[in-house]
């Protein structure tokens, strides 16, 4: 009740005394490309006429006048991509702001969160053209909120400007995500922000808390000959394990309540932690040696540049457990349990860029790339000495081509390993076509070949069963996929994509029927790699209905899996509809939109998860799912403010509790969760 109350008094006090804006609300926002890794809150640049009144900076007087401050407008604060994609800040609320109003800010439609903020997320939907090049640490569920090189945005803006992203958690924290961004001159801006928060959780040691700070510039000279851009990021993702539930009865059966109190619920360990922690140093340099313009007039000169690109990135896993516990094996060779895997990756690669009219961008690229993966310690067994140590180095040329001719937009890109032993090659290609205003026609190929992640090939425990050396046996993962897109305003879009996949590698566990009686499944969970070839294809469909102030949004996954053994394992149906109500109130001082939100999957062999490797393995003994999530929102909007109340998973008060978003770990229950997203301009 208090919880509800505060909020009254939020809603009312912002409707008596609101912050007085320095940019205008916008009456319009042109469509958004698709751009959710890069801003949550932006949209794209595009062609438009000069700014008018409307667009420019006012404040209101007394007789609400509206009194021009400067030029500035709304579309010169602009957030530029990794891949130098440029967007402007959009404050407007949308349905699509409320699906990334979350942990990770960006839609989790293929996710399956567990009950706790920052945990592991089941992966409901696969997609195999995005792989990275080289092979990874491994611990994949620590990473979900880990800001890669790609993740880092990059700023070109007239004044400061500030975004605070706020959040309430599960028991005794928060969530917040702070952004400052401002520029010393015309050339240079720089960015600094930092996500942290912290969540006790539901049950029994399941506290889960991060920090991810990062920092970014960007610099062009006077003559724009030269572009510089760099960023560091110093991140730490840390939560406690209890293996889950260990007696589901107390979840799944309580009909005189003693559970309710999640925090009663027995869980099989009490004293594990994993975390992962990592630092890295990036740069990114350009200069034009040629740049060649026919006349004043010419908006694509020849040019002839070179760059250069520097990524140096430390990263470390551990788990630490105080005493021996029989779900990791009951025979450890010291305690208390510190495990440790550490990789150092340092990259460099030099380019030469030749864009003209006619010929479009080529691109060409020579890379070396330095690893180093190690442990502390040499393991000697009597099958054999397993090393501490997979260290080398790679040598990969490449290039990459865009053009466009009218309607139809060309790309692609090649990566060779000349010399190494982890990576082999990608190609992939890429064409969209405007048919017109309305319809868009996009498709593309994918193929690769690469060493699986690092935790694959090479690992050490003081548990002895999860000691292993698979560089001699293990092949490349090959990857051969193609894709096909329409979007339509009419029709909505449609994404397919087909994948053949070669040597997939998974973990699994090889624990006896007795073993898992007695809680131990964990214990044996190994690297395996499928020798078939396994299809996979999935159909993603996204339509928008609108009715006055009503709308009825849209989204519909399927997929379908062909293998000979089931290694591979997605719900063959996932959708989220979700019904809402739009309107200015207030005399058009406040704008909200209300509604509900189905999400439901089809039951399958739900993977389960493993905290000292912290990933996900595969399970064919049961089905989890074929429940509905329902939550009920109301989000508001007053200038540049979002404001979000959520009851989540609200149908759990009256559903029977077999929701469950892995083995042993359920989902949440009911709550309710306020928060809000405040921009500041200067």
């Amino acid at each position: 009740m208090r919880f509800l109350f505060f909020t009254l008094i939020f809603f009312l006090g912002l409707k008596a005394y609101t912050q007085q804006d320095s940019i205008p609300q916008q009456d319009s926002i042109p469509k958004a490309k698709k751009m959710d890794s890069i801003a949550q809150d932006s949209i794209p640049m595009e062609k438009r006429k000069d700014s008018t009144a409307k667009d420019s900076l006012f404040f209101k007087g007394p007789k609400k006048q509206k009194i021009e401050v400067d030029s500035v407008s709304i579309k010169d604060y602009k957030i530029v991509s990794h891949a130098r994609d440029t967007i402007f800040l959009d404050t407007t609320l949308t349905i699509k702001k409320e699906y990334k109003y979350n942990y990770l800010r960006k839609d989790d439609f293929e996710l399956m969160p567990f009950s706790n903020i920052g945990r592991p997320y089941n992966v409901l939907g696969r997609t195999f053209s995005n792989n990275t090049f080289y092979p990874q640490l491994g611990a994949t569920t620590k990473h979900n909120n880990y800001f890669e090189v790609e993740d880092i945005a990059y700023y070109n803006v007239p004044t400061p400007i500030t975004e605070l992203m706020f959040k309430t958690t599960l028991e005794q924290g928060q969530l917040l995500d702070a952004l400052l961004t401002f520029n010393t001159s015309k050339r240079l801006n720089v960015s600094i922000a930092f996500k942290g928060f912290r969540s006790l959780g539901k049950y029994q040691y399941d506290e889960a808390k991060s920090g991810n700070f990062r920092t970014s510039f960007n610099y062009t000279n006077k003559k724009n000959t030269y572009a510089l851009r760099g960023h560091f990021a110093g991140q730490k993702l840390e939560a406690e394990e209890n293996g889950g539930l260990s007696n589901l009865e107390q979840f799944e059966n309580d009909p005189e309540g003693d559970f309710t109190d999640r925090s009663r619920i027995d869980v099989l360990y009490t004293n594990a932690t994993n975390r992962l922690v990592g630092k890295r140093y990036y740069l990114d340099h350009k200069f034009k040696l040629i740049n060649y313009k026919k006349d004043s007039t010419t908006t694509e000169p020849t040019t002839l540049t070179i760059g250069h690109e520097f990524n140096y990135e430390s990263k470390l896993y551990d788990f630490v457990q105080s005493s021996q516990n029989d779900a990791f094996g009951d025979d450890p060779f010291v305690t208390p349990i510190e495990d440790r895997a550490r990789l150092k990756t340092m990259s460099n690669t030099v380019s030469a860029e030749f864009s003209n009219k006619i010929l479009g961008s080529i691109t060409g690229t020579l890379g070396l790339y330095n690893y180093n993966y190690f442990f502390n310690s040499l393991l000697i067994t009597e099958s054999g000495t397993i090393q501490n140590q997979l260290k080398g180095e790679e040598i990969i040329a490449g290039g990459r081509y865009h053009n466009d001719f009218g309607r139809l937009s060309l790309t692609g890109n090649v990566n060779y390993t000349v010399s190494g032993e982890l990576t082999g090659n990608s190609f992939n290609a890429g064409l969209d076509y405007r048919v017109n205003d309305n319809n868009v026609i996009s498709g593309g190929i994918h193929a690769s070949s690469r060493m699986p992640d690092f935790n694959y090939l090479l690992y050490q425990s003081d548990y002895r069963n999860f000691n292993w050396q698979n560089t001699d046996t293990f092949e490349n993962q090959q990857i051969q996929s193609i894709r096909f897109a329409f979007d339509s305003k009419k029709f909505g879009r449609i994404d397919a994509e087909y994948s053949n996949i070669d040597n997939y590698t998974y973990f699994e566990s090889i624990a006896t029927e007795e073993e898992i009686e007695a809680a131990q499944e964990t214990a044996f969970v190994r690297p395996f790699q499928e020798t078939s070839t396994i299809n996979h294809l999935r159909v993603k469909y996204a339509k928008e209905f609108k009715w006055r102030r009503w709308a009825f949004n849209n989204t519909v996954l399927y997929q379908n899996v062909t293998q000979d053994n089931q290694v591979l394992n997605v719900p063959q149906l996932v959708t989220r509809n979700t019904l809402y109500f739009s309107k200015d109130i207030f005399k058009r001082a406040m704008f909200i939109q209300t509604g509900v939100t189905f999400k439901y999957f089809t039951s399958y062999n739900m993977n389960a998860y493993n905290p000292l490797l912290g990933e996900f393995y595969i399970q064919n003994r049961e089905e989890f799912g074929g429940y509905p999530l329902m939550d009920f929102f109301i989000n508001a909007k007053v200038r540049q403010t979002r404001i979000y109340l959520k009851a989540e998973h609200f149908n759990s008060l009256f559903a029977e509790p077999n929701f469950y978003a892995a083995p042993n770990y359920p989902y949440r229950d009911f709550v309710i969760r306020f928060g809000l997203v405040w921009n500041f301009f200067s």
